[in-house]
């Protein structure tokens, strides 16, 4: 009797550790790192992607190769505001600059998307910080649009590939609404 009672009290731990390994190795593969890095994953609007990098602790802050640029950068330059506010609610660094001295912010006033600049002053991204060309976010949308069309430009035709889409008419509509905001 004895016996059995062992061999009972050794099956049940023996089915015990097997069900606690597989229950770690389900929890374990759920916050596993997507096999999409980060920025694709930002630049192809991909929310399930960006939702697993926050799960699995990924480097929300690390910068690309090729500008410097932040998930939260990159968001802002390709529009994607559910993906800002994911990488905002999930606390990334909001004044990060890339190789040009842009920040998130700076990016999303020059880019006209108002519903970022809003998270991003809700939440106290620095206003005064400056690129390398002496511009705030500010400062980058009060020349006239006369004056910055070469840029879009040259940023339409190089992001293009990437998904870049801008409209000219919308940019020149949306400039002061943005410069109000940042006044």
């Amino acid at each position: 009797m004895k016996s059995k009672t062992i061999l009972g009290i050794k099956k049940h731990s023996f089915l015990a550790l097997i069900i606690t390994f597989f229950t770690l190795s389900v929890l374990g593969q759920k916050n596993q790192a997507p096999k999409i890095d980060i920025h694709t994953a930002v630049v192809n609007g991909d929310i399930k992607s960006i939702k697993q990098h926050i799960a699995s602790k990924s480097d929300l802050n690390i910068k690309e190769s090729s500008g410097g640029s932040t998930p939260l950068i990159s968001a802002a330059l390709f529009g994607k505001t559910e993906i800002a506010k994911l990488l905002i609610d999930a606390g990334v660094m909001l004044n990060i600059q890339n190789n040009e001295g842009s920040t998130a912010l700076i990016t999303a006033a020059f880019f006209c998307r108002p519903d970022i600049v809003k998270m991003l002053l809700e939440k106290k991204a620095d206003k005064a910080i400056k690129n390398k060309y002496g511009n705030t976010a500010y400062t980058t949308v009060t020349s006239t649009f006369q004056e910055v069309k070469p840029i879009y430009d040259m940023l339409g035709s190089s992001l293009g590939s990437l998904g870049l889409k801008l409209d000219y008419e919308y940019l020149k509509k949306t400039r002061p609404v943005i410069a109000s905001m940042l006044k």
